[in-house]
Parts: structure tokens; sequence; C-alpha cells
């Protein structure tokens, strides 16, 4: 099995093949229409999503899109945590850590009516492991969201046979990446 360190490598050089592809926008819209298309997603009122960096899944216009209809939350950089912040619009959003638009708002700490988590990540496995960029940023934030059904959004060049995982990962209940990539098999979680 691949260290975090080689996996992180080997998905920064699969996407950076694919960088400029019409590929890469068809696999944005594919994931994007799956998200929209999931059971979870149209039953969710408050939703965990993520304002994507340049080689992740798109999300700007898809939070734009859907922030009229549902309660949208964005991560935003404190020190070494993530605190979440309703997304109220483009013009409350500000630069903030590793050049990500932040929603400026006050906190939001109802953890508990968090329906529906979309989380990012460097790759995952089909048994819903998720490997981050390092920082552990999400490491820390996810076992907040004990009740929240947790879905991984990624390319399918994302998409390992297996990641390391340690006992405190919190996995992911399902990995969606645009064709041909299908939903990870059930993790005894779907109760949530």
């Amino acid at each position: 099995m691949q260290t975090k360190t080689e996996l992180r490598k080997e998905i920064s050089s699969r996407k950076t093949r694919l960088k400029s592809s019409g590929w890469r926008t068809q696999q944005v819209a594919d994931a994007l229409t799956a998200i929209e298309a999931h059971p979870r997603w149209m039953a969710a009122h408050t939703v965990l999503l993520y304002h994507s960096l340049p080689d992740e899944v798109d999300t700007h216009d898809f939070i734009r899109r859907w922030a009229g209809q549902k309660r949208i939350l964005l991560p935003v950089v404190r020190g070494e945590d993530l605190e979440l912040r309703p997304y109220t619009g483009d013009n409350c959003l500000a630069e903030g850590a590793f050049h990500i638009d932040e929603p400026t708002g006050p906190a939001f700490t109802d953890y508990a009516a968090i329906d529906l988590a979309i989380i990012p990540g460097v790759a995952f496995d089909r048994q819903g492991n998720r490997l981050g960029r390092g920082k552990g940023y999400y490491d820390r934030l996810l076992p907040r969201l004990e009740n929240t059904y947790k879905i991984g959004l990624c390319f399918p060049c994302q998409l390992v046979d297996r990641i390391p995982a340690e006992a405190h990962d919190v996995k992911m209940d399902e990995v969606l990446c645009g064709q041909p990539c299908t939903p990870q098999e059930k993790t005894g979680n779907d109760n949530r």
C-alpha cells in the first residue's frame, strides 16, 4: 500500500494531466448532477459544502445556485480548526487562508442541524476513507458531524483502491465522483 505522501503526489500528477481537458468540465457537471439527484441532497435543509480550490470539483456556481433554496455552510480556517459560517452571497466573501474565499458572517455551531456534508479530499477509497491535504482541518471537523450524512466529492482519478486509515479517521458514508465512478458500497451508516 502506498503511503499518504506517495498517494498525494500520485493524485496531484493525475489531476495535472487532466487540468485543461474538456473531460474535467464534464466530470464536474456529472459529479454535481449526481449530488442534485441524491435523495440526501433533495431532503437536506442545511448543507455543509466547500468553496473549491482550482484542483477540486468546482462548487462556486453550485453554491450560488442553491443558496436561495438551502442553508449553505462553508468552512473558514481559524488557526488550526475549521469554523463553519453561512454563505450569504459572494459580496460577503473575503479571501482567507490558502486563497480560498470564505464567508465573513457569524459562526454556525449547531452541528446537529447539518443534514448533509459534501467533503473534498485529495483521494478517497471505496470503503469511504478520505485522504486530505495533510493539515488535519477536516480530521478535526468531521468528528463534530457525528450524525451528519457525509459524501466525499471528487474526480474519478481521485478514487484509489485503498487509503491508509487510522482508528480516529472518520469515513464518508458515500463517495461520488462523476462517471464512470459509482458510489461506494454501503458502510453501515445509512440510518443517519
